[in-house]
């Protein structure tokens, strides 16, 4: 039995990670840096800041300048407000769930804030949002899948699923010793990218929030999605 469903936000909530990715090639191209947008969702989806920064920076063989936070932020900001949509069903699947649910994010707090401002979703997951602020190490390590745990009354892990879409978000669950669906429903995923997950862990892989909605293991309300 599952007593706790933690659901990454960026990929699986909302389908931010094409924007995100667009969003960071224009930023870099600003300064004279490219980067496509296949090879952004390739190498930095499910990164936190720190780790997108030092990815980037390997990559393209230089220092970033130290504005370069502040611009990407400013630009996603634009998008996020004027482009960003929830995955299909996931409200629905919210509102039905029987188990008790939270947010585990790489993103930053004021980044989530606006995510779910700008998509009507902030209601559904009001003081249940953890961030990788919040903990020494973010994703891939466990540490932020056990401190939300932890934090929505000391859940043991193997009675916690994760919701991921991620490489570094699945391998995370699993380190954390929880059960792991791979999401893969977002405007991001490549081809391969389920077998990836898979290889990695996850149990299984779901594309639609009503497969998720269907398991045996959850008490949600399928006739939602009818």
């Amino acid at each position: 039995m599952i007593d706790l469903v933690i659901f990454d936000c960026d990929g699986v909530l909302v389908d931010s990670e094409i924007l995100a990715a667009q969003v960071t090639c224009q930023t870099l191209g600003s300064i004279g840096l490219a980067m496509s947008v296949e090879d952004a969702l390739l190498s930095l989806v499910g990164l936190d800041a720190v780790a997108a920064r030092r990815k980037l920076e390997e990559t393209n063989g230089v220092a970033l300048p130290a504005t370069f936070e502040a611009s990407l932020a400013e630009r996603l900001d634009e998008a996020f407000k004027t482009r960003l949509q929830p995955i299909a069903g996931i409200a629905e699947l919210l509102r039905g769930l029987g188990q008790p649910y939270c947010v585990a994010s790489n993103s930053g707090h004021e980044r989530l804030r606006c995510t779910f401002a700008a998509t009507g979703l902030a209601a559904l997951v009001e003081g249940r949002v953890f961030s990788a602020d919040d903990v020494a190490r973010g994703k891939p390590a466990p540490d932020l899948f056990l401190h939300a745990a932890k934090s929505m009354g000391g859940i043991p892990p193997e009675r916690c699923l994760v919701v991921e879409d991620s490489v570094t978000g699945v391998t995370a669950g699993v380190a954390a010793g929880m059960r792991v669906v791979g999401f893969c429903g977002g405007g991001h995923i490549l081809p391969g990218h389920d077998q990836r997950l898979l290889s990695l862990g996850a149990d299984l892989v779901l594309t639609e929030h009503r497969e998720l909605a269907a398991l045996p293991w959850l008490s949600a309300n399928a006739a939602a999605f009818a």
